[in-house]
């Protein structure tokens, strides 16, 4: 089994998403001691820019050598998920939605022809069997309100890509004192402890 952690944070040792993620992998690695675990920082990887964008949309027999280099990243990136049977996604809520870095990545990941295709019945993706789970670390409380943009945006795109295993771990109120974060996070190591594979 290949677990590929993703922590979209750019606070590194001091992302809350991050310690979830952290827990969600530790436990599912007490489930499956033999999983390998390979893990992304999100803060560290290059944006997609016209550049980028250009190399894509540029036949391969046609890039310059710039080019190339520059899809070879994504096409690590996707080979990277693809090879995965469990993903980890760290999620922390910035201004109401995902951070930049991890809306760079899904579209990285995001590939006709390769992660989805469309066909007469509509888009299949093509990521299936896998099991997804995405801590959401959160200043407010935003669970089940309108103001949560992130569940239905991340179910809907990793559905697209064939993803629909999807489980959230939820740590809110964060930013609200540390009598609420300390709530929080027990609370969410509550329900990382009874996750299964």
């Amino acid at each position: 089994m290949k677990i590929l952690q993703v922590n979209a944070s750019i606070r590194g040792a001091a992302s809350a998403s991050t310690r979830l993620a952290n827990s969600i992998v530790t436990h599912l690695r007490t489930l499956a001691p033999a999983a390998k675990h390979d893990i992304r920082e999100l803060g560290e990887q290059p944006i997609l820019d016209s550049t980028a964008l250009g190399a894509l949309f540029t036949p391969a027999d046609a890039r310059t050598a710039e080019q190339a280099t520059r899809v070879a990243i994504d096409d690590a990136t996707i080979a990277q998920v693809q090879a995965a049977d469990v993903i980890v996604l760290g999620v922390p809520m910035y201004n109401f939605g995902v951070p930049v870095q991890l809306k760079a990545w899904i579209d990285a990941i995001c590939r006709a022809q390769v992660t989805f295709r469309y066909t007469a019945n509509g888009p299949e993706g093509l990521l299936t069997g896998k099991k997804v789970f995405v801590a959401l670390a959160r200043g407010g409380l935003y669970r089940d309100t309108p103001a949560d943009t992130q569940v239905p945006y991340l179910k809907a795109v990793l559905g697209f890509l064939g993803m629909k295993d999807v489980h959230f771990i939820h740590a809110e109120g964060l930013s609200m004192g540390e009598e609420s974060a300390n709530k929080a996070f027990a609370a969410a190591e509550t329900e990382i402890a009874a996750l299964s594979l």
